[in-house]
């Protein structure tokens, strides 16, 4: 696993630690370490020879920035791409800014044809079993045509990395009565229903806040990147208020980038060594399981997003200059250009 040394508010100290517990728990883990030397020997020098053997660094000092989209070649999350596009690597791990790890792996490794905009996959632990969430920041505006190959995305990474049969895919909205919710949530939903799921898959209508901890209604619940990401925080915050989160499994503590060729995991900028060191075994389990290759081949199985948003599809022809029209859907900017 590649991890960047210098993504994350704490780091690098934080993803040291975190790097250690990894090790340590995993004695079949192998990392290679993304940053300035003198940092990676602070994990080399902690561990038993035995477990050094398993260490390999890739000596890099620059840290890609909080707002930037487009990080410099020779920043750490740029360098732990290339090792894993090299075949140095099987899968990235960054605590870094988002908008710069999925420009990064977009860059590097390339988006599936028939994906037109990434999306970070979280899975809660909802009362009645695992929910996934997407998108949880990876792509923030709603467009329609995004939810629902976002949808196939879920629906497939269900059942790949958590064996969920026959997903329930749902679109988080403000009701589940048909017309509830604003413009995008109101086209996406005929949209939803009429689109093609993998894995047996079925949509389930509109869900919404609380059928995301509940789990009764959907195992997949699709909203845009904006709203996924303000939702998950609010969760994790709620778990920490509440003493923890349910007996049912962790908070999460990373999320899956999908939609690149290649296996990227993002942890929250204000990750612990344990959420760190999570991202790294969420990223190993995705690797050993062939997920984002399996997820890639049910994807491909389906019709291809051709980036045709209903929205402007339908609208009218005409439009005078200072008239935009009224749902903007080609104004979101896209990743990698």
């Amino acid at each position: 696993m590649a991890v960047d040394l210098l993504g994350g508010d704490d780091a690098p100290a934080v993803v040291v630690d975190g790097a250690l517990r990894a090790v340590r728990a995993d004695p079949d883990l192998h990392l290679l370490l993304v940053g300035p030397t003198e940092v990676a020997a602070g994990v080399v020098d902690a561990l038993t020879p035995a477990q050094q053997t398993r260490i390999t660094i890739r000596a890099t000092r620059t840290a890609a920035g909080p707002t930037e989209h487009a990080p410099r070649a020779d920043s750490t999350v740029r360098a732990a791409v290339s090792a894993v596009r090299d075949g140095a690597a099987d899968a990235l791990v960054s605590a870094g800014s988002t908008g710069a790890t999925v420009s990064a792996a977009a860059l590097g490794f390339g988006r599936w044809p028939d994906v037109r905009r990434p999306a970070l996959v979280a899975t809660l632990p909802a009362v009645s079993g695992p929910v996934v969430l997407l998108d949880v920041g990876g792509s923030l505006e709603p467009r329609p045509v995004t939810l629902a190959r976002h949808a196939v995305l879920g629906a497939a990474y269900a059942a790949v990395a958590h064996a969920v049969a026959a997903p329930r895919v749902g679109l988080l909205s403000v009701g589940t009565e048909t017309g509830k919710g604003d413009r995008p949530r109101r086209t996406a939903d005929p949209l939803l229903a009429a689109t093609a799921l993998p894995g047996d898959a079925r949509y389930v209508g509109l869900v919404e806040g609380y059928d995301v901890t509940s789990g009764v209604r959907a195992d997949v619940v699709v909203t845009d990147g904006f709203t996924g990401n303000i939702l998950l925080k609010a969760i994790e915050g709620a778990y920490a208020m509440a003493g923890g989160p349910p007996t049912s499994g962790g908070a999460p503590r990373a999320a899956a980038l999908l939609g690149v060729a290649g296996t990227v995991v993002v942890c929250h900028g204000a990750a612990t060594p344990d959420d760190v060191a999570s991202g790294i075994a969420l990223a190993a389990h995705l690797w050993r399981r062939r997920a984002t290759d399996q997820v890639r081949e049910q994807v491909a199985l389906l019709p291809a997003d051709d980036g045709t948003d209903p929205a402007v599809q339908n609208a009218p022809a005409a439009r005078h200059a200072d008239h935009p029209p009224a749902y903007p859907g080609g104004t979101e900017a896209e990743v990698g250009t």
